[in-house]
């Protein structure tokens, strides 16, 4: 089944892959690897999904701006292959940032909305090296940040 099939399958429409907004390229292609920018928690209608993760929204609201980011990596790694993410040879690397309140300490458990969905769409080849880092603050009081890392073809 081609990634394309698998995004109708899970009922997934990629947003237009936003542009970058300062002075940054959207995503960088280095012989085989491809690196994507940051990718906010901005869904296809516009809406962030912002605040603390563990003060102002709960655990489940991170993980699902994990997934909302981990569309919008997809949809840069799409833009990034000429529309044709059968491409992608592995994501190799998730770096996730959460907007966290200073006693929450499951970062983990929210950037797993991001890491399983990824394994959703790609199967094996989505399964990557990971991190999953607090922070005080995003750009746009974002709840999450993924960077990441793929090869391509």
């Amino acid at each position: 089944m081609s990634v394309d099939e698998n995004l109708k399958k899970l009922k997934i429409d990629l947003p237009d892959p936003p542009a970058p907004v300062g002075a940054y390229t959207a995503f960088k292609k280095i012989g085989k690897l491809l690196f994507i920018s940051g990718q906010i928690s901005l869904d296809s209608n516009g809406v962030l999904i912002k605040g603390k993760v563990g003060s102002e929204i709960n655990l489940e609201v991170g993980k699902k701006a994990a997934e909302t980011c981990c569309i919008n990596i997809v949809a840069q790694l799409k833009k990034a292959c000429n529309g044709n993410l059968d491409k992608v040879n592995s994501c190799v690397q998730l770096a996730g940032y959460v907007n966290s309140s200073d006693n929450f300490i499951d970062q983990p458990k929210v950037i797993n909305g991001a890491s399983e969905l990824m394994t959703k769409i790609f199967g094996d080849i989505g399964i990557h090296t990971r991190s999953a880092v607090s922070s005080n603050s995003l750009p746009l009081g974002a709840a999450v940040e993924i960077v990441s890392i793929f090869e391509i073809n």
